[in-house]
């Protein structure tokens, strides 16, 4: 047998006694058709989301807190490692498919802006005044990857690892998580009604079992570790956390995550959704709004967010002059636009030119940038 197939086998055996709710990698579908290597697609999606210029910006984009002044502080490549992590284990434990857990994990937040959800609900607000759309980290997300990374190429990612970027949301808690059969026009559908809906944006369901696993993971990445760096920072102290929900979860971020992960297993083993106990539910729910309460909606001053706001207004209108005078001279052609294809270019109005590039600044970049 020729030594490449021989590899390929090799990497295909290991998916022969995955569950039978599992997606294969057989099963995966590309956007535009193209002849795969040894690898499977999904842990090729994989090295190409990590081998991404939009993957290393992780580094320094906010999760919860920005500027805080603790080198500790969790960044958002921090969260996906976290959110991989998790998922992963859940999908070993239901016997799903690994690779493209991780695939969609790794890439679930690349659509995310700088300052996180603070810098997302401000160029929400500058798209829907400028092109009537909706802004959503997920939809950009699958934007990002489809049209505007390697030079406005895309990646060209399967369908199956796009569509649980695009349905990720880990701000939408529900008990139960089953997943709902797509094709690929299924999923350009919903891609597309999303950024007119934001409601479709926040409510699609995953097409695979995996892209639901990543869901609630997104949740369980979060939520506690949003807890320890709110502790860490003076925000709130331990003993703030309700009884009725520590009695449950616990109280550290080991515990809830423990808890959580293994009460998933125990209520999901050998089934075609993903669900948590009522009382799991129930506290996780509780805890969610907690922390919105205490940590999540007082991340930012209020004199914080105007500036920001305002700085995030101030360049769009300066980027969007310079394109409009095509000044070559700008930051926005000299480190983007001028390696974007001729189709991405001829494709895409001003507006979302401007959008795209300050959507995928790291919080340093737009930070210096709001000083000028």
């Amino acid at each position: 047998m020729d030594v490449f197939k021989q590899a390929m086998s090799n990497f295909l055996n290991k998916e022969k006694n995955i569950s039978p709710y599992a997606c294969p990698s057989s099963d995966a579908v590309r956007l535009v058709f193209e002849d795969e290597d040894i690898r499977p697609p999904f842990f090729h999606d994989i090295d190409r989301i990590i081998h991404s210029l939009s993957y290393t910006r992780y580094l320094d984009k906010t999760q919860v807190f920005t500027k805080s002044g603790n080198d500790h502080i969790s960044r958002r490549i921090t969260h996906v490692q976290l959110v991989s992590k998790i998922a992963r284990t859940i999908g070993r434990a239901l016997n799903l498919n690994e690779d493209l857990i991780e695939a969609i994990a790794l890439g679930h937040d690349i659509g995310h802006t700088p300052l996180g959800h603070a810098g997302e609900a401000i160029l929400n607000e500058i798209s829907l005044r400028e092109l009537n759309e909706y802004f959503a980290h997920n939809i950009q997300g699958v934007r990002h990857f489809c049209f505007v990374e390697n030079d406005g190429k895309g990646l060209n990612l399967s369908i199956q690892v796009l569509d649980g970027i695009m349905c990720h949301n880990g701000e939408m808690l529900d008990s139960t998580y089953m997943p709902i059969k797509k094709d690929k026009d299924e999923f350009l559908r919903e891609y597309y009604e999303a950024y007119k809906d934001l409601k479709k944006a926040n409510t699609n369901r995953p097409m695979t079992l995996e892209g639901c696993v990543v869901r609630i993971s997104d949740i369980i990445g979060y939520i506690g570790r949003d807890i320890e760096d709110a502790i860490m920072i003076g925000k709130i102290k331990r003993e703030d956390l309700p009884s009725n929900i520590v009695d449950v979860l616990g109280c550290t971020n080991k515990e809830i995550v423990n808890t959580i992960i293994l009460d998933i297993i125990k209520n999901s083993l050998n089934k075609p959704y993903i669900k948590m106990s009522d009382d799991v539910y129930k506290a996780l729910f509780d805890l969610k709004k907690f922390n919105y309460e205490n940590i999540y909606n007082y991340s930012l001053s209020k004199k914080q967010l105007e500036y920001y706001r305002d700085g995030m207004n101030k360049i769009f209108d300066r980027y969007l002059d310079d394109v409009e005078n095509n000044n070559g001279d700008s930051i926005i052609f000299k480190i983007f636009l001028n390696s974007q294809s001729d189709k991405y270019m001829k494709d895409t109005c001003n507006k979302r030119k401007v959008i795209d590039f300050i959507a995928g600044m790291t919080d340093e970049m737009f930070l210096r940038e709001i000083k000028k």
